[in-house]
């Protein structure tokens, strides 16, 4: 059967997607130029690679003929080259010039399909001439949405971003979720009664803590907690019915949400609206937006940069309707200045470090540092004196000293050193009974196949073994079942930790 014209125009993208963008410019665009109506509307596919590559290609002095080109393309007599125009110009970072144009095509076409897609790319490069239009016509102009166009202008005219140190002290029926990896939750509960008496935990679930404020308190009193994956403030529950829409734009603008926003955004409020664990739910997300801004017009939801998150989980009775501040990166962890695949999670490092214990002038090693996160978190726990971290990998060892350098910890040694666990011996200054915590998150097998893991695993308690002071502890992530075989090592704490779809036990193992 042949294939559709679209499936044809899909079909061309691809393979111009793997072309290099300069020769995409600088051979296929001259002879898209040259090509007869019905051969550019085979190759209109050419149009979106152009735009779609420009930000990637690393070309910024070309920006201006790339938008001088697509300019020329909105006055083609075809409608495809000029919907595909339109398309495009957005994503090369087009102005009111682009803006003008598109508004003047709006005021001459009939077509609709036309006026939808110059809607779309107005949404996205508009300013206030677009709102001025759609505040006048109305109705009238149903390809115009005005929510997604007061936040793109809201986004250009003012940054908004989160305050961090602003007290918030509406407490009544205010709950908090600090959500966890699966299996921390004890670390994450222990650490929260040793850090004071702002939060109170109401409630422990697989996966998150509910917390309660007892004292006004700031973003960063939250975030003074290291083991959590992400806080966000429980605005409500969904109803078990046929239609959320109703309930759940009330609860994004309820006088809770609406006072929360307030008092912690700096600029205009933009949040995005996910449903998790639903896929990307266009429709319903377009629907529940648009009622919650005809409650309160002060909240724009704007999928680009937005500072807020506002997050449907499934739950039981009912789904959790989440605000959560979107910070990136991680005010946490600064110092995380580089990685390496299959780096630890940093909540996961702190909650490994804090399992560790205090021990006085802590000697550390890590045998497979990677980017260095667990020493780094541990030794932010103060009482270490000396840490060392070893690797197979040299772009470990430099990501490592990059981040201790970043995480400034003066008054305290380190050592990266390229090498294997197995010969931790022949390192100058260290050897039998000098280490007090080996901690370390090894290589499990599931992104770079290990042939014998658990023959691996078998030599690194013999190096621990070796290496531990009596009293010393190994902190680790055991991907099997696999027992230490020495019996120096006594195992004294034991939790399965879901890793990202796969479950792990955290262990602490004690030199006898």
């Amino acid at each position: 059967m042949p294939k559709k014209s679209s499936q044809l125009t899909q079909d061309l993208y691809r393979e111009l997607r793997s072309v290099p963008w300069l020769r995409l410019w600088q051979e296929e665009v001259p002879r898209f130029n040259l090509a007869s109506p019905g051969e550019k509307l085979r190759q209109v596919a050419l149009i979106r690679a152009v735009g779609a590559g420009f930000s990637l290609a690393g070309q910024p002095s070309l920006k201006e003929p790339v938008r001088q080109w697509l300019l020329s393309l909105l006055s083609d007599p075809s409608e495809k080259v000029r919907r595909y125009a339109m398309t495009a110009l957005p994503k090369i970072g087009a102005g009111r010039t682009e803006e003008r144009q598109l508004l003047s095509l709006l005021s001459k076409t009939s077509a609709d399909r036309e006026k939808k897609f110059l809607g779309k790319a107005l949404e996205k490069i508009g300013s206030s001439a677009t709102l001025d239009l759609i505040r006048n016509q109305g109705s009238s102009l149903s390809v115009l949405n005005e929510q997604r166009a007061k936040a793109n202008l809201a986004r250009q005219q003012k940054p908004t971003t989160i305050r961090r140190a602003t007290p918030f002290s509406d407490l009544s029926q205010l709950r908090i979720h600090l959500r966890c990896r699966t299996g921390l939750e004890p670390i994450l509960s222990e650490e929260i009664k040793e850090r004071g008496t702002k939060f109170r935990i109401v409630e422990i679930r697989p996966g998150f803590l509910t917390l309660a404020p007892i004292a006004p308190f700031c973003l960063d009193d939250l975030h003074s907690l290291r083991c959590f994956s992400s806080a966000s403030f429980l605005l409500g529950t969904l109803p078990k019915s046929s239609s959320a829409v109703e309930p759940l734009a009330a609860l994004i603008a309820s006088p809770l949400s609406r006072s929360l926003f307030q008092t912690l955004t700096e600029g205009p409020i933009r949040y995005r609206l996910e449903f998790v664990a639903k896929g990307h739910q266009r429709g319903a997300v377009q629907r529940v937006a648009q009622r919650a801004y005809s409650i309160c017009p002060d909240l724009l939801n704007d999928s680009r940069e937005a500072p807020w998150a506002v997050e449907v989980h499934p739950g039981s009775p009912g789904d959790f309707v989440e605000l959560r501040p979107r910070l990136s990166p991680d005010p946490r962890f600064p110092y995380r200045q580089q990685d390496v695949p299959a780096a630890s999670h940093p909540p996961l490092a702190a909650a490994m470090a804090r399992l560790a214990g205090p021990f006085p002038g802590e000697v550390a090693w890590d045998p497979f540092c990677g980017s260095a996160l667990e020493l780094i978190e541990r030794v932010r726990l103060t009482g270490v004196r000396r840490i060392l971290g070893t690797d197979l990998s040299p772009d470990a060892i430099q990501a490592a000293r990059t981040n201790w350098h970043a995480a400034r910890f003066p008054g305290v040694s380190a050592d990266f050193v390229l090498r294997d666990f197995r010969q931790f011996e022949k390192i100058p200054g260290y050897g039998p009974g000098s280490i007090s915590l080996l901690i370390t998150n090894p290589p499990l097998g599931k992104r770079v196949p290990i042939p014998n893991l658990r023959g691996l695993f078998e030599e690194l308690f013999t190096v621990a073994a070796l290496a531990l002071r009596p009293g010393g502890r190994m902190v680790w992530i055991n991907p099997l079942k696999i027992k230490p075989p020495a019996s120096s090592l006594r195992l004294e704490f034991q939790q399965t930790v879901d890793l990202g779809g796969f479950r792990c036990r955290l262990e602490l193992l004690r030199k006898r």
